[in-house]
């Protein structure tokens, strides 16, 4: 397939339009700039356009799901427990989940074939907050809130300061909001362990402001097209 039509056929713009890119060297294969508009792409060719992976006739999907306990985060397992794909299996597409969450962590998920967005909901230099109901073990004092607000040692590694909010409390348990930006493996779980009040129980409930909801457990939807856009540019 001519190039201007592969990019055409992406959704991305008219040939045309497709001409101009690739005449203004904004068009990459392979990682090398290509003006050649009769240039045939191949089916093991990768093409930029403006630094993003285009794919023809891959139709985008977006959901999120509500990851329930005892569920694994990823795309199949080798010890045959329920996955994420279980959930979405009536779904007619290839999806995978963007980031994890652990086994016995519940909450939102994003699920989708979207590869740039995946990479930009994960990739740490964009700073995208994750936030957490917490409950602990033990009261939460405010010198061990200011603790996880300022960062903790987690092992080898200072958190970045988190956005901690202490929701309600008794003598034995706090229920706790927390915000981070960082996804080191079960940081939160970490970060509370760190100031002596171990996780009882872990609901992640939004990513930047995509919320949760009332979605039930074990439930899904497909995101708003103004959900995806917003995903887009944080």
């Amino acid at each position: 397939m001519r190039i201007n039509k592969y990019i055409a056929s992406s959704g991305l713009c008219s040939r045309r339009k497709a001409d101009e890119l690739i005449a203004n060297g904004n068009v990459k294969v392979n990682g090398a700039s290509m003006r050649e508009p009769g240039y045939d792409v191949k089916e093991q060719d990768k093409v930029e356009v403006n630094g993003k992976l285009i794919q023809v006739n891959s139709k985008m999907e977006y959901l999120v799901i509500n990851k329930p306990l005892g569920v694994v985060t990823t795309v199949s397992d080798d010890r045959d427990r329920e996955t994420v794909m279980d959930i979405v299996k009536d779904v007619d597409a290839r999806l995978f989940p963007v980031g994890r969450l652990d086994y016995n962590t519940s909450g939102l998920l994003i699920m989708t074939n979207d590869g740039d967005l995946a990479y930009r909901l994960t990739h740490p230099k964009h700073n995208i907050y994750k936030t957490y109901i917490a409950e602990v073990a033990g009261v939460l004092s405010d010198a061990k809130v200011n603790k996880l607000r300022n960062g903790v040692d987690i092992g080898g590694f200072v958190t970045s300061p988190a956005k901690v909010k202490v929701i309600k409390g008794t003598k034995s348990t706090s229920v706790v909001e927390i915000s981070i930006h960082e996804g080191k493996n079960r940081q939160v779980r970490k970060m509370f362990k760190a100031v002596g009040n171990p996780v009882l129980s872990l609901e992640r409930v939004a990513i930047g402001d995509l919320k949760l909801g009332r979605l039930k457990e074990g439930g899904y939807r497909k995101l708003k097209h103004e959900e995806v856009e917003y995903l887009k540019t944080i």
